[in-house]
């Protein structure tokens, strides 16, 4: 294959391996936007193909973008089902996840078998945040792996930085110019990508931490430490409630998976909170994990920590570049 070179980083051209042909009525493809001209060349026979052939179609962007479809569709636009749990708009990944899966059941029984979703994060015009957005892409291309879907994801190019827009762009094994998706060539394979991506510095990191834990040998001492912390930086009672199953989960791993000592750190200001949990064992190195529940849908079978996590906070960071493992989560607690 041939070497392609982006943000600096070598990386391989690959195919949209895990996806059918497009042209078949299945893949993952970006259209960068804009004006409503050239939205409308991408999105409107995207869906009218889905409809005439008879997939379930759905929709997940914004209510300005869903009006200018509507316009352009008619009465063909009622036959659109909405959801914003399909994308980062109304959902976290693991949720938006489970979303396009039940759609797809639904797909399969009552329609022809195949899903169609038009999506949009809204970058540059709500509260998702870009790094997000790209991790989620790049992770529908591994859990979404030969699905009979076919997602077109639409994105507003003006409203982007360039930096953001490579990225996006590498996250997607196909990208759609008007009725025309090809292959992309600078799509990244999702994994390495992710890996590749800058953990960003939050500055509550460079305040003094609410909670620094070393050398913790039992799981319930290290559960009640952060039980307290949690309770004096988060005021609202259900989101303190939430974040600490996700954190408590992310410590069990830390003993189960890692090996002790663990040691964790917990900086909040009353607007943004992050929590590191560190263990001291061999290290797991998979960018992927958290985006679906390790064992399945059997949840009987256990493997949700990470997914709760992600589930839970905002961001979650698997850093692997020293001893053992460290679990960085993030959230905005406005």
């Amino acid at each position: 294959m041939d070497a392609t070179a982006e943000d600096g980083v070598a990386t391989a051209a690959l195919p949209a391996r895990g996806w059918a042909a497009a042209a078949a009525g299945h893949g993952h493809s970006a259209a960068f936007y804009d004006d409503p001209a050239t939205l409308l060349a991408a999105t409107v026979p995207f869906l009218q193909a889905g409809l005439e052939a008879g997939d379930l179609v759905c929709m997940s962007v914004l209510p300005e973008v869903g009006a200018l479809i509507a316009e352009e569709l008619g009465e063909r636009f009622g036959a659109v089902e909405r959801d914003s749990r399909l994308s980062l708009l109304g959902a976290r990944g693991p949720d938006a996840f489970i979303a396009t899966r039940k759609a797809m059941q639904r797909a399969m029984a009552t329609g022809n078998g195949r899903l169609r979703v038009l999506g949009e994060p809204g970058l540059g015009h709500s509260d998702v945040d870009p790094r997000e957005a790209v991790r989620f892409e790049a992770a529908a291309n591994a859990v979404l792996a030969g699905a009979p879907a076919s997602v077109l994801c639409v994105y507003d190019r003006p409203a982007l930085d360039d930096e953001v827009a490579a990225h996006i762009s590498a996250a997607h094994p196909q990208l759609t110019v008007g009725d025309t998706t090809y292959d992309n060539p600078r799509f990244r394979e999702p994994a390495s990508f992710i890996r590749s991506l800058p953990v960003p510095h939050d500055p509550v990191e460079d305040t003094p931490p609410v909670l620094a834990v070393e050398g913790m040998t039992v799981l319930p001492e290290l559960r009640g430490r952060l039980r307290a912390a949690l309770g004096a930086a988060v005021a609202d009672r259900e989101l303190q409630d939430d974040l600490l199953l996700a954190v408590s989960e992310v410590a069990a791993n830390a003993f189960r998976h890692g090996r002790p000592p663990v040691s964790a750190r917990l900086w909040g200001d009353g607007r943004r909170l992050v929590c590191t949990i560190t263990d001291s064992g061999r290290g797991y190195d998979d960018p992927l994990a958290g985006y679906q529940p390790a064992h399945g849908e059997d949840l009987a079978h256990g493997g949700m920590g990470l997914w709760l996590a992600r589930k839970l906070w905002d961001s979650v960071d698997l850093l692997a570049d020293g001893p053992g493992l460290t679990v960085r989560l993030s959230t905005s607690l406005g």
